[in-house]
């Protein structure tokens, strides 16, 4: 019965850590994936912009590329609110986590506007007339 119940408690905070380690992971590869996704955007409209007669066929494929930056955006914003509450606690030393937060506060807000001007550019490239 001990043995039993030990497994148990092992199984389950396994099952917590793979959760925090595959939520980190979700989060980076949509991070990566967004920004190269901004950027193939980029290069393809700056492609059919030299060559018009592509515009037909680039079109709905900077489009769908849009859609599935929106979707990496949504994908950042869920799993990076579940990071927030798997971080431990002065896990680097009081300091030292007092500036990680603060170090964390300022990447969030360079970040926010990072999507909000890379939208805008973006927008502009894909959904013109």
């Amino acid at each position: 019965m001990w043995l039993i119940i030990k497994l148990e408690g092992v199984l389950k905070m396994n099952v917590k850590k793979s959760a925090v380690i595959l939520n980190g992971f979700l989060h980076d590869f949509a991070a990566g994936a967004w920004l190269a996704l901004l950027f193939v955007i980029y290069l393809l409209h700056s492609a059919h912009m030299q060559e018009p007669s592509i515009t037909r066929l680039i079109n709905p494929l900077e489009r769908l590329l849009f859609w599935w930056s929106i979707g990496a955006m949504a994908t950042i914003f869920a799993t990076g609110a579940g990071r927030t509450f798997t971080y431990v606690d002065n896990w680097y030393g009081e300091n030292a986590e007092h500036t990680r937060r603060r170090m964390l506060i300022v990447k969030h807000v360079i970040l926010l506007m990072a999507f909000g001007l890379g939208y805008l550019l973006i927008w502009k490239k894909v959904f013109h007339s």
